[in-house]
């Protein structure tokens, strides 16, 4: 009985070993920071077999390797499993989220949150001030729920808290009189002084030399006066 055990305890023994594979242990190479395809070879020089994850992260490379697991010089069995997280190239799409009505600042965090970007703003005469009017993207108005690419470029069109009670002041110089009017009553504003200058022998062909205000103002109150002064 002494030996049977003896055999069977010997046999459980070196079975054990040959099917753990007992001292055939390897390092684990560095493979984060490689590109996939490289990755991979490295693996299966090594005897390791692999599975794959991706991930989706602007501005970074696609393919390339951002973790794997067991860490770099682990030491693991031959054929062991190397899990590996890489970049992928396609972008996933996200439902545009609902920011109409809201400031700059909460559409700014929504947008971030969504892995969104603001790419230009366009500023229109509205009361609320930093206040999301309308949104587009590549030119065209964008509903929300409209599914989009992560890392899109988003055009925000806010108001500028002046309501409709201001307009921009046009540039009135080389017009004639009948022109300058005509703009001005167009811009919803009034010829106020009318000043010549160099003796003017004809006023129908007299232009706009200057104005007051001038353009450096860019807004002014819809019926205010703007003086010119003319000269052949």
């Amino acid at each position: 009985m002494l030996i049977v055990t003896l055999l069977l305890f010997l046999g459980l023994y070196f079975g054990l070993k040959v099917y753990t594979k007992h001292g055939d242990a390897i390092e684990v190479p560095i493979v984060k920071g490689m590109q996939i395809e490289q990755a991979i070879a490295v693996l299966e020089k090594a005897n390791l077999e692999y599975e794959l994850d991706s991930v989706y992260q602007m501005d970074m490379k696609p393919g390339l390797v951002i973790e794997q697991d067991p860490e770099a010089h682990a030491h693991v069995k031959t054929g062991r499993t190397i899990y590996l997280t890489f970049i992928t190239q396609i972008s996933p799409e996200v439902a545009f989220p609902n920011i109409i009505d809201k400031t700059l600042i909460e559409a700014t965090a929504i947008l971030k949150n969504q892995s969104l970007k603001i790419g230009d703003t366009v500023y229109v005469s509205d009361i609320a001030r930093d206040v999301v009017l309308d949104v587009k993207f590549a030119g065209q108005p964008l509903q929300s729920g409209r599914m989009i690419a992560k890392g899109s470029k988003i055009t925000l069109v806010l108001g500028n808290g002046r309501g409709n009670n201001e307009v921009e002041l046009p540039n009135l110089i080389g017009l004639s009189l009948s022109e300058a009017r005509f703009v001005l009553n167009g811009s919803g504003l009034n010829l106020g002084k009318i000043l010549y200058q160099g003796g003017v022998t004809d006023s129908l062909t007299a232009k706009v030399i200057s104005q007051s205000p001038d353009t450096t103002t860019r807004i002014i109150g819809i019926g205010s006066l703007v003086n010119l002064t003319l000269s052949n």
